[in-house]
């Protein structure tokens, strides 16, 4: 009988343990651009890095430039200055691509991996750095309003690789996002 219950409790042991190590395996890139795409949808990084399409539902992101950023060709119309400050207006233009608050004027970053325009000289380290330090590529500029760099930081490492391995998975678009805007410039544009 002793001998029956030690097999067992050993049997589920191993069982256990296989489990375990089966979570704890390395994901294949398949799986890891999946898991990335799912974080993507979750985290709403569409909402302002891909621009948008009228529909009779309201802008929907366009299924051509997923993540691709401010359009560089875009005519933004001018800004108030006076109108924008600390317990004034943010505002965000209707392609939801750009931002104007007290920190100036900024643009969604362009995601795809292109090498000129986006991400595609970017290693995993550099991202993960940028999410963690609110600085572009960890290191630069900082990553300014609406960007929730500061809720990313939260995120575990295996979770930031997943979202990169899939904006690394899309298609390269050649979209030069123009630079930010200093608040005192504002008035220049």
């Amino acid at each position: 009988m002793r001998y029956f219950i030690i097999t067992g409790l050993g049997l589920i042991f191993l069982i256990f343990a296989c489990q375990k190590a089966g979570e704890n395996r390395a994901m294949s890139n398949e799986e890891l651009v999946k898991k990335g795409a799912y974080l993507v949808t979750l985290g709403g990084c569409n909402d302002c890095h891909s621009p948008k399409k009228m529909t009779p539902q309201g802008p929907v992101p366009d299924e051509n430039l997923l993540l691709s950023g401010h359009p560089q060709n875009l005519k933004l119309p001018p800004v108030d200055p006076s109108k924008i400050g600390p317990g004034q207006w943010v505002l965000i233009h209707e392609n939801m691509t750009a931002f104007v608050g007290p920190w100036g004027m900024s643009f969604a970053a362009n995601l795809t991996p292109d090498e000129q325009t986006g991400i595609g000289l970017w290693s995993p380290e550099h991202f993960i750095n940028a999410m963690r330090t609110g600085k572009h590529m960890g290191a630069g500029r900082p990553i300014l309003p609406p960007m929730p760099w500061f809720n990313l930081r939260q995120v575990n490492d295996d979770d930031l690789r997943a979202i990169f391995a899939y904006f690394k998975s899309l298609t390269p678009i050649k979209n030069q996002v123009p630079a930010p805007v200093a608040p005192p410039d504002l008035g220049k544009i």
